[in-house]
């Protein structure tokens, strides 16, 4: 697989910090799996934590600290295989193959499947899929936006994006993907928070589908 578009710099630094909201950080996450490029940065960076943490100097807690709780996003129960056609971050949350998704339409030629996630402020994690030739509409970004391609390939104002690519967007750009004429695209888009959309029609609809 040649990945021609990674995650940004500034998005990895949260990755490994643990700071991304979780919508971004699956995505991230599944992105590093199929990125040789992304995983030695990856790599790099929890390096340079890890050792920044070792110099801190020890201070000892005047009481035990109450136990965290820890979200397990996983789905499936643990004798249950996971899909082999996702990432693993993904993986764990839909649990099901591509073929068995339950895509629900959200405009002419193009489907979606929402993933619930915990927390108010856990952002958008959707899977899209969009026939050959198809688009999502015309809309800039009031946050992050982060997109993997999975299957087939799509196009839109900042490039050509194939399978393993990752589109990492921020609040400058407007864009209106489309999908590839000859295999179409499915994609896991999360979102930090709600896109704007340019059309009336869009924008009116959006509420129903949380993009």
């Amino acid at each position: 697989m040649s990945i021609a578009h990674h995650l940004d710099d500034a998005t990895l630094m949260s990755l490994a910090a643990g700071t991304l909201t979780p919508a971004l950080a699956v995505v991230a996450a599944s992105h590093v799996t199929l990125c040789r490029h992304c995983q030695i940065g990856l790599t790099a960076l929890e390096s340079v934590g890890a050792a920044l943490l070792a110099d801190l100097h020890r201070v000892p807690l005047a009481s035990k600290p109450a136990p965290m709780p820890v979200h397990q996003p996983q789905r499936v129960g643990a004798q249950t295989a996971l899909p082999s056609d996702l990432p693993l971050p993904l993986a764990r949350l839909v649990g099901r193959p591509l073929k068995a998704v339950r895509w629900r339409p959200l405009s002419f030629g193009i489907w979606h499947h929402r993933i619930a996630l915990a927390g108010a402020d856990a952002g958008e994690l959707h899977l899209i899929r969009a026939a050959p030739g198809y688009g999502l509409p015309a809309h800039g970004h009031n946050g992050a936006e982060l997109t993997l391609v999975l299957r087939g390939a799509y196009q839109d104002e900042v490039g050509r994006f194939h399978m393993g690519d990752a589109a990492d967007l921020d609040q400058s750009i407007e864009h209106r993907p489309v999908a590839d004429a000859a295999v179409g695209c499915i994609c896991a888009l999360a979102c930090e928070r709600p896109a704007r959309f340019q059309g009336l029609l869009p924008r009116l609809l959006q509420p129903l589908f949380g993009l």
